[in-house]
């Protein structure tokens, strides 16, 4: 029998899918967790906070895979899974189908000027014009991150008659190479940030990216808060070098009560919800473990697999 450490957040949709082989110690805190997990081949140890998923991974000692609802990682001790030679498959492309909603909406509740039609049926106010007379057909966006989220964000707005321009490490025909795009910033209108969190993509938009962005340019961002340097961005937004960014990360997170980005007419600051704006996460996330399972039971590799060099 293989021991499956998991968490009892996914019990339901896991529990009566499990092969006879494994068997399954099931915790609610991370104390069950800790007292289990020395037993561990197999573990899933996601909780809502972070800091105690990281220590029940480090005291896994006898762990061969770690699985986790998570697209991004960098919070756990990668370094120390790669040492004990712990494949890790994550929750990337799991959130991927809300996340591409969520720019969509995003981008077209700015362009509209959707928030003040909202605000006006609040007052009860028939407006007799639009807030907001962007059309998004036409217009040029710089896609930054072209992974599971980001080629679902390139179909959705390019179905809008949007001319998307991805970075990619190759360049292939129609995108940026990595050390390209910040001499174009100024050929497009909006730029969409869905990079993974890594010490390269930290603080990649910074006030040097913003000065060379469009007056007209809107940042959206919904990789992860530090992939920005956020009191920039605050000083373009303020000053109107840009005309908005769209975030649905900020950095830190919860963002503080008192932070200017809450009262920026220019800024729209929706905490995280992308990828929560759905009802399928958990149940895509079970059937891509029941699947794993079974490739693990067989020596075939399991998916999709975390680059614990890379940290994504």
């Amino acid at each position: 029998m293989t021991k499956a450490v998991l968490s009892a957040l996914i019990r339901p949709l896991v529990e009566p899918r499990l092969p006879d082989w494994v068997e399954p110690l099931w915790f609610a805190s991370k104390e069950q967790a800790l007292e289990y997990v020395p037993e561990a081949e197999i573990g899933w140890f996601d909780l809502n906070e972070k800091e105690p998923m990281a220590e029940i991974a480090r005291a896994a000692t006898g762990l061969k895979w770690m699985n986790s609802i998570y697209a991004g990682l960098d919070f756990m001790p990668l370094d120390l899974l790669k040492q004990r030679g712990v494949t890790v498959t994550n929750g990337v492309g799991i959130n991927a189908i809300t996340i591409a909603e969520y720019v969509v909406m995003l981008m077209l509740a700015h362009a509209k000027g959707y928030r003040e039609v909202v605000r006006a049926q609040d007052r009860h106010e028939w407006l007799l014009d639009s807030p907001g007379k962007r059309e998004l057909s036409g217009e040029r966006v710089l896609l930054l991150g072209l992974g599971a989220i980001g080629q679902l964000v390139k179909a959705r707005l390019e179905a809008f008659d949007m001319k998307v321009v991805p970075v990619r490490r190759s360049g292939a025909e129609g995108a940026l190479k990595p050390g390209e795009w910040r001499e174009k910033l100024g050929e497009f209108d909006w730029v969409v940030l869905a990079v993974p969190s890594t010490p390269e993509t930290r603080h990649m938009i910074g006030a040097m990216e913003l000065a060379a962005m469009r007056p007209n340019g809107v940042l959206v961002n919904i990789a992860r808060g530090d992939v920005v340097d956020q009191e920039a961005l605050v000083a373009a937004l303020q000053q109107q070098k840009i005309e908005a960014a769209l975030l649905d990360v900020t950095d830190p997170e919860p963002l503080p009560e008192d932070h200017p980005l809450w009262d920026l007419d220019n800024a729209q600051v929706t905490m995280h919800l992308s990828g929560r704006a759905q009802t399928k996460m958990f149940q895509r996330s079970a059937d891509r473990f029941i699947e794993n399972l079974e490739r693990w039971h067989r020596g075939e590799p399991v998916q999709p697999q975390l680059d614990l060099d890379l940290g994504y």
